[in-house]
Formats: C-alpha cells, sequence, structure tokens
C-alpha cells in the first residue's frame, strides 16, 4: 500500500464515521424532540408530562454537546495527521532535545495527550456549569472542578508513565514480539488498578462511609448471603458534591469486591427497591459479565497490539497520516498515531459492542426478578429514568449505536412480563 491510498482511506473513514454520528444524532434530536409532548402510554400515571418535557430537553441538548465535542475531536484529529501537526511537534522536539531519544518520545505522547485534554477541558466545563447546570443537575464548584482535573492529571501521570516508558522500551528492546510483552504488562496494569481501585484511588475523589441504616444493611446483607455474594463492605458515596444523578455500583476484583451506593439513590428509593437494584447489579456478578468484559478488553487489547506490531513496521502507516519520524521517534510516533486513528476504523462495531451490554443488562434484570420483586424494580427504574432526565422515546437506531441499556419501555416490559 502507498502513503497516498493510506491517506485517502483514512480521510474517507473519518469522513463517513462523522457523517454517519451526525446523521444519528440529528435524527434523535428530531425523534424525541417529535414525542416531547406525549408521555409514552406504559408510563402513563408513574412520569408526569412535565417531566418527560424536562428529559426531552435535556437529552437534545446533551445530543448537540456530543455533536460538538465529536468535530472538536475530528477537526484535532486532522490538526495532527494529515496536516502536519504530529510532524512539527516532532521537529520542535528533536530540536529541543537532540541527544535524548528516549525522553523526546515520552514528551511527544505527552504532549499529544495533553493537547487532547485541553481541546476537551472547555466542553467539560460547559457540560457541568451550563448543560448540568441548566438542569439542576450540576452541584460541583469551579475549585472543586479544577481539584478533580489536578488531581485525575496527577494520578494519570503516576500511573501511567511508567507504564509508557515500558512500552516504549518493549518495542525498542524485545525484538519482533514486544507487542506480546508489551500486552503482558498492559494485561498486569489493568488488573493491578482493578484491585488497588477501591481503596486507593476511589477515595481521591470521594468519601465512602460504611452504610448505616441497619434494617437495610441487615436486608442488603440477606440478599447478598442467598446469592452468595461476598463483598469487603456495604459503603455510601458522597455523589451529591458533584452532581444530582443517582447510582450504584460494584467496584474492585476479587477479593476486593465493594457495594457501592451514591447517596442520592438512597433518598431517593425505599428499601424494596433498593433491594431490587441490588438485585441486578447481582445478576452481573451471577452471570460472570464483568469477567467476560475484561476477558473481551484484554483479548481485543492483544489484537490491537499484534496490529499495532505490524503497522509499525510499514512505511506507509506513518507518511500517510503524515508522519515520517527520525530514528528514535518510531515507536512513539507509532503507538500515538495508532491510538488516535483506531477509534475512525474501530466506529463501525459500536453497535455490536452496544448490543452485547444490553443483552447483559436484560439478563442482570432478569435475575433481580427472581430475587426481589419486579414490581420494586419497574419503580425504581422509573424513578431513576425521572431523576436522572433519561428520555423514555430514544431514536432506534441512535439507541443500537451508543446505549449499553436497553431502551426504558423494552425493558420495563420484560419486567412486568415477569411479574
Amino acid at each position: 500500500m502507498t502513503a497516498l491510498a493510506f491517506s485517502s482511506i483514512f480521510a474517507t473513514a473519518l469522513l463517513v464515521s462523522m457523517a454517519l454520528r451526525l446523521w444519528l444524532a440529528t435524527r434523535q434530536i428530531r425523534h424525541v424532540r417529535q414525542r416531547r409532548d406525549i408521555v409514552p402510554g406504559q408510563f402513563a400515571g408513574r412520569v408526569t408530562t412535565q417531566a418527560h418535557r424536562r428529559a426531552a430537553d435535556y437529552t437534545v441538548a446533551r445530543v448537540r454537546l456530543g455533536m460538538i465535542e465529536a468535530l472538536a475531536g475530528a477537526l484535532l484529529l486532522l490538526a495532527f495527521t494529515l496536516f502536519g501537526g504530529l510532524q512539527w511537534l516532532l521537529d520542535l522536539l528533536s530540536a529541543w532535545l537532540p541527544a535524548a531519544p528516549f525522553a523526546r518520545q515520552m514528551l511527544f505522547v505527552v504532549a499529544v495527550v495533553l493537547a487532547g485534554a485541553l481541546v476537551d477541558l472547555p466542553i467539560e466545563w460547559y457540560r457541568h456549569f451550563v448543560l448540568e447546570q441548566r438542569f439542576g443537575f450540576n452541584r460541583m464548584t469551579p475549585r472543586l472542578f479544577v481539584v478533580d482535573t489536578l488531581e485525575g492529571a496527577a494520578i494519570a501521570a503516576v500511573l501511567g508513565l511508567p507504564l509508557l516508558a515500558l512500552v516504549l522500551w518493549l518495542m525498542r528492546s524485545a525484538g519482533s514480539l514486544w507487542w506480546l510483552w508489551a500486552w503482558g504488562a498492559w494485561a498486569a496494569f489493568n488488573l493491578g488498578v482493578l484491585l488497588i481501585y477501591p481503596a486507593v484511588i476511589a477515595p481521591v475523589f470521594n468519601r465512602f462511609e460504611p452504610l448505616q441504616d441497619a434494617a437495610l444493611r441487615a436486608r442488603v446483607e440477606a440478599l447478598l448471603a442467598r446469592c452468595g455474594f461476598a463483598s469487603k463492605g456495604l459503603f455510601v458515596m458522597d455523589g451529591s458534591r458533584r452532581s444530582a444523578h443517582g447510582n450504584a455500583y460494584f467496584t474492585g476484583f476479587g477479593r476486593s469486591k465493594r457495594i457501592v451506593f451514591f447517596d442520592t439513590l438512597l433518598s431517593r428509593l425505599d428499601a424494596d427497591e433498593i433491594e431490587a437494584v441490588l438485585a441486578h447489579e447481582l445478576g452481573h456478578f451471577h452471570h460472570r459479565h464483568v469477567p467476560r468484559r475484561i476477558a473481551l478488553m484484554l483479548a481485543a487489547s492483544l489484537a490491537g497490539l499484534w496490529l499495532l506490531g505490524w503497522l509499525s513496521g510499514q512505511g506507509w502507516f506513518y507518511q500517510g497520516l503524515g508522519v515520517t519520524p527520525a530514528a528514535g521517534e518510531f515507536e512513539a510516533a507509532a503507538l500515538v498515531l495508532f491510538l488516535l486513528v483506531l477509534p475512525v476504523f474501530g466506529f463501525p462495531l459500536r453497535p455490536l459492542v452496544s448490543r452485547a451490554s444490553r443483552q447483559h443488562e436484560f439478563q442482570a434484570d432478569a435475575y433481580a426478578a427472581t430475587h426481589a420483586r419486579p414490581e420494586s424494580l419497574v419503580s425504581a427504574l422509573v424513578k431513576l429514568y425521572e431523576d436522572n432526565a433519561s428520555t423514555l422515546t430514544p431514536d432506534r437506531l441512535h439507541s443500537a449505536f451508543y446505549d449499553s441499556h436497553p431502551p426504558a419501555s423494552l425493558r420495563i416490559g420484560r419486567l412486568q412480563e415477569a411479574r
């Protein structure tokens, strides 16, 4: 393949993926707005017209912001690749650090990540302090936003820079099978993060306290015993510091598993509904969804690193994306280019991932219906849909591409059949 041919393929793939993203977004906006004033019959008497309109307006606002975010990302990608931004950065670093090729490669990767973060930063600011604020969800202060950003960057640097250094060293020193060694390092890193996240990383951003409600705690522990689930504890997280959205989740891996409730969730649901929501989460545990997703992620990363190992030896891969690396620059250039263009070529696979996730949610719901009252899970979901301003009328194709959870009508319909 020639560099010109690959440039054409990349440009076409980027254009098609962006056109598809924008088309799906406009479908979603039109579909939701057309149904803004009519609550679906399935939810009549449960969701008010005012709440339904609010959810429609919130959905439209989020989709529009997503369109802006996608366009900004595409422009940055073009600036980096076909418009020569990466090559300019390589030349600049080469002039600054001519005798330090490894440090130059590290700085190159860090600079690209920082540039992407700087483009995302005003969008995230707008998301919190304009969009979320307008709909009454934001509880984050500007100071907390800055602190979160800096702490997140610090943790990413502490964890990510050693891994980056190791991968670049393996690419240069471990021969033709460097990608296999790099995969081993990547797998160990991810499993290690899963182990330390609950006790080390999560407390940096939130406060976790043991569940104090004795009656609810006894009820939850009885459910855990019936389902054969052992955890390191039941915790309440101060999610209300940042948002009015509610949630519950498992975190950790192996013996470090914890069950975490948002304080906003506990304040909204009754005991029956909390038990039903937890039973749903236990359904994921019962069906081993988390280990399966981890295994799939590791398999995909192995295939990706193999592909990178092959592409890194192809001159057209670099030149077709606007880069001509000098000696001592190939490893970082290959890694950055691969990570930048992979989402473009991988976008058509998104519906498959979303479909698998929705199937997992159906399975977890079915499990919950056998270990808790189905009507309690239905009422909990309706409250969460209303509180989180989730649309009840998504566009079918948009949902197929993006939604990790089934549409509300299908999900609740199945639960009602299980009564």
